[in-house]
């Protein structure tokens, strides 16, 4: 394989003195995968950015055939055939999936080409479509089809440009396994094609799958690359966090004690109005985690705000150390010791203008050891942030950066470091470590076992079925807005049994309720 791209002694130093890049060399070779793996802020990212125009390297070169090039901005990568799909979506919700992939770029028609040529476009994008197998509704609105689609229609906006040379940054990151595999299905259909393509991700069981060289970053230096057939996730690990790093989470059996939340019947519409979860009962214990599994779309998000209050429900009961939660403001009830990692932490899970040390105490600034009389005492807070960023291992200058700058995993730990402050009774943990690395997995996983040995009723919602499995005392499966299968989680339990509940293919709960409707 040719040489087609090649980054070489590339540093970037931001102006408040942070160093995202140290001198990091890049090859990449013409129709390959390439993979490229680091922690939290090795600075994978910004490499990327660079390389598609969005942020200029303080110093180093980018040579393309052998020719360096500069690169001013996105539109300067896509006439050397750069197309970036970036881990926080870049569609307007509003327009339709046809209108986000033509966007600035629609085919003209009439008198100077004042008309959009629709006729032009439906051609073109069905033609993509069909190529690659990137099936989505054109004419449907982006804001609701699920977000395995989403990631489609981003990769269909670089085709429509022209990318022969594709960056994924963490496209998995919010993907079902089954999306995952149409996703690869996708990828080896580009490069089939003659496409490259370059990879950023944090699951090293995607890198073993679908790579052919992986490089790894650490601290942002190039620390090697390797051929992915001749290395193993081991050593992988070991090049990106420096250590050996366990693959399963280390714990005891579960003591679990009196009820913390019972649930029963639950009932509530999704955002269309359409019921979403359809009379659930469980119960979650002092000393326990439960674990949900399912597809994603089957009720567990709409479960989980519903509980935590930013969800109102229209049936049922929510008891919490028998207290009733139904029709409690979120608010009221973050304040009983409930703490809540949601899902999307960019729109929910923080404020991104804010600074890290304002998004450690976002939601308990009145607790009197951050005040002084009527102020806050910002050197206490200061304190405390600088102690959880410790403690959680946040890479950031310092707790006045603002927490939109920081990447995707650093700003799941600020948030998860906020919620487990609070030394919660009730813990409900959705995508804990979705688009984490795995040193930071490790850290996570051992967290949330502790706050459960401590005494805490545990929920975990994951997409990864092996990270409920790892985690899990019990798990609840979800399937079209019901609890179809509560299962202990024992040795002899597989994900093939679970499986078939995620696909609606059988029940075997707990609740008596079940019992007599099956029996009958």
């Amino acid at each position: 394989m040719s040489v087609l791209l090649e980054m070489k002694n590339i540093h970037k130093v931001y102006p408040n003195g942070t160093a995202a890049s140290r001198g990091v060399d890049l090859q990449i070779y013409e129709g390959e995968i390439h993979a490229l793996v680091g922690e939290n802020g090795a600075g994978k990212s910004t490499l990327m950015k660079m390389l598609f125009g969005l942020e200029m390297p303080t110093s180093g070169t980018i040579l393309y055939k052998g020719e360096p090039i500069a690169l001013s901005g996105p539109r300067d990568a896509i006439k050397y055939g750069l197309g970036m799909v970036h881990q926080h979506f870049m569609l307007v919700p509003s327009l339709t999936v046809s209108e986000n992939i033509v966007l600035g770029e629609e085919p003209k028609q009439g008198p100077l080409s004042l008309f959009r040529d629709r006729g032009t476009e439906e051609k073109q994008i069905a033609q993509l479509m069909a190529t690659y197998g990137l099936k989505v509704e054109p004419q449907a609105k982006v804001e609701t089809i699920p977000v395995g689609q989403k990631q489609r229609v981003e990769i269909l906006k670089v085709l429509y440009r022209g990318a022969r040379i594709i960056i994924l940054d963490e496209p998995t990151a919010v993907l079902t396994p089954q999306e995952t595999d149409e996703l690869f299905d996708s990828i080896k259909a580009l490069v089939a094609e003659g496409y490259t393509i370059i990879f950023i991700t944090h699951k090293l069981r995607e890198v073993m799958e679908i790579s052919d060289r992986v490089t790894v970053l650490k601290a942002g230096k190039t620390i090697t690359t390797l051929m992915t057939k001749a290395t193993n996730p081991e050593e992988i690990s070991r090049l990106m966090v420096g250590r050996e790093v366990l693959f399963r989470v280390n714990k005891r059996p579960a003591e679990p004690k009196d009820a913390v939340l019972s649930v029963k019947d639950l009932q509530a519409a999704d955002d269309k109005g359409a019921p979403a979860l359809r009379g659930v009962s469980l119960e979650i214990r002092a000393g326990e985690v439960l674990g949900i599994a399912g597809v994603e779309g089957n009720g567990q998000t709409e479960l989980v705000e519903t509980i935590t209050g930013l969800r109102r429900s229209t049936g049922g009961q929510i008891r919490y150390l028998g207290e009733e939660l139904a029709g409690r403001s979120a608010g009221r009830i973050r304040a009983m010791k409930v703490g809540h990692v949601p899902e999307d932490r960019q729109t929910a899970g923080a404020s991104l203008t804010s600074t890290i040390a304002e998004n450690l105490i976002l939601d308990h600034y009145r607790n009197p050891a951050f005040r002084r009389g009527p102020f806050l005492n910002a050197r206490k807070i200061k304190e405390f942030a600088r102690t959880m960023m410790q403690i959680f291992d946040v890479r950031a200058a310092h707790e006045q950066v603002a927490a939109g700058s920081l990447s995707g995993g650093n700003l799941q730990k600020v948030v998860i470091a906020r919620e487990l402050s609070k030394n919660p009774k009730l813990l409900i943990v959705s995508q804990p470590t979705r688009g984490v690395d795995i040193g930071a997995i490790e850290f996570i996983h051992s967290e949330i076992i502790k706050r459960r040995d401590g005494g805490a009723a545990v929920m975990v919602v994951s997409a990864e079925l092996s990270e409920v499995m790892a985690l899990s005392d019990r798990i609840a499966v979800m399937y079209e807005g019901e609890i179809v299968a509560v299962l202990d989680n024992t040795e002899a339990l597989t994900e093939e049994e679970i499986g078939r509940y995620m696909l609606g293919l059988g029940t075997k709960t707990e609740h008596p309720e079940r019992k007599e409707q099956e029996a009958i």
